[in-house]
């Protein structure tokens, strides 16, 4: 049976590389010729697509999700969700999670990848017995990254307590495309020998080594594969989907994809990212390669944050010298993995170091609560030194940081009964508040709802 392929580029494929600004109908345009390609699943909700939706394209996420849903006969349709973080940036209550993962499911999503940023399975209990509980296919992704502690044994450890809390398959979430081909081939082996979930491997090609490391992890017996669609791959995204698919013809990992369909595909996308690039969205410098990423571990959807970050700044020039500072932050901070949310606070606080000219000079919020393991354990001890300078001798919980949250949807479902017009809305304020109430009251102000043009 030959290798399985999850399509990537109406999710993580535009998030990458140009900070999720595709629109819904974008989104829609090559669908109906991506759900005959042959996939195990197309990856189009999740991560940062909700905030985008609410934040920079005045559309409403659960309406892409359901017109998706109406597009795509053939194919599961996958999230990314943030275990105890949702699609957010701070821990949500219990009852915020299990009612989100009821509406996804409930509007379209079938698979639903659910991480924790640190690695902190507590923070996953919640999603995975949501997503178990309303019928959905659970996989949990191990966040990979590289550090003193992070070792195949720790890995297998993680695997085999994932399988014990009833994932259906395992992904390998390589967001910052350092895995090395050898030491996936090696990681692979180790995991198949350890856990009978199928294994899934999530990558990017910025350090210009992923197709490699595709193909080494192939071999090593990895049932699924991320890729992108042509137009939008490579760079800071995945493996383009047709070069894989041309690269295992004839094989026994062979995945049989549409070519047809993929080609007819291919050519309405490339006019979406003609545009993007047209309008500077697109910045060429997320298309190169860029081999220190090994050494910053930057993912590239924070590449792209930290160059908007900087131009805000008149700071661009600066960019090699806060890629230098993201490895001194995290060894800081106990080598987190850098995925969202913890990749745009390890950022954020190197651009700070570097502007300041003095390290840990201002603090973001969202660091004193790390420091005060709000976002739960950090895989390393964190520096001591750094800690004291910025939260003193206040005492650091050891505890799942959820049980001290009450449950929200009940009364936030009173509070805007006026400007929610379903429990999907309550939840895209619960998310992101003042954006969504913002967003929500625009629409309710139309005459009429938008109808989102989808091709017959």
């Amino acid at each position: 049976m030959g290798v399985k392929i999850v399509e990537t580029a109406l999710r993580d494929g535009h998030q990458s590389l140009f900070a999720t600004r595709m629109n819904t109908e974008e989104v829609l345009l090559a669908l109906k010729e991506l759900d005959q390609v042959g996939y195990h699943a197309i990856e189009i909700w999740g991560g940062a697509t909700f905030d985008a939706c609410l934040r920079f394209l005045d559309e409403d996420p659960w309406e892409r999700l359901r017109a998706a849903k109406k597009v795509c006969k053939n194919t599961k349709l996958q999230m990314l969700f943030r275990g105890q973080n949702i699609l957010g940036y701070r821990h949500y209550a219990d009852d915020v999670v299990e009612k989100f993962v009821q509406k996804s499911l409930k509007n379209g999503i079938d698979i639903i990848r659910i991480f924790d940023a640190l690695n902190d399975v507590r923070n996953l209990e919640c999603a995975v017995k949501a997503t178990k509980k309303y019928g959905g296919e659970c996989q949990i992704a191990l966040s990979y990254t590289t550090s003193p502690v992070h070792t195949i044994e720790y890995y297998v450890g993680l695997a085999k307590r994932i399988e014990e809390m009833g994932a259906d398959s395992i992904c390998i979430k390589d967001m910052a495309g350092v895995l090395l081909p050898k030491d996936a081939y090696e990681l692979i082996k180790a995991l198949k020998a350890n856990t009978k979930l199928p294994i899934e491997l999530h990558s990017h090609c910025t350090g210009g080594l992923c197709e490699m490391t595709y193909l080494k992890a192939i071999e090593a017996g990895v049932d699924i594969v991320d890729c992108a669609l042509s137009p939008l791959s490579g760079g800071t995204s995945q493996p383009c989907t047709e070069s894989l698919n041309f690269a295992l013809r004839g094989t026994p990992y062979d995945p049989k994809l549409n070519t047809t369909m993929l080609n007819e595909a291919a050519a309405k996308m490339a006019k979406v990212r003609a545009k993007y690039l047209g309008n500077g969205l697109l910045n060429p410098k997320v298309l190169s390669v860029n081999a220190n990423i090994i050494t910053y571990q930057v993912p590239g959807g924070m590449l792209s944050n930290l160059i908007n970050q900087l131009k805000q700044q008149g700071a661009e020039n600066r960019l090699d010298e806060v890629l230098a500072e993201v490895p001194n932050v995290r060894k800081d901070l106990g080598y987190p993995p850098l995925v969202t949310p913890l990749s745009q606070m390890v950022g954020t606080q190197a651009v700070l170091n570097v502007l300041n000219g003095e390290r840990y000079k201002m603090v973001p919020k969202e660091i004193n609560e790390y420091l005060h393991g709000r976002y739960g354990a950090s895989p390393a001890p964190v520096n001591e030194e750094i800690r004291r300078k910025i939260i003193g001798d206040d005492p650091v919980i050891t505890y799942r940081p959820a049980d001290d949250l009450k449950p929200e949807f009940a009364d936030l479902k009173a509070k805007y009964k006026g400007v929610a017009k379903s429990e999907e809305d309550v939840l895209s304020i619960a998310l992101f508040g003042d954006v969504a109430i913002k967003y929500l009251e625009k629409r309710n102000a139309e005459s009429k709802p938008t109808v989102i043009k989808v091709e017959a």
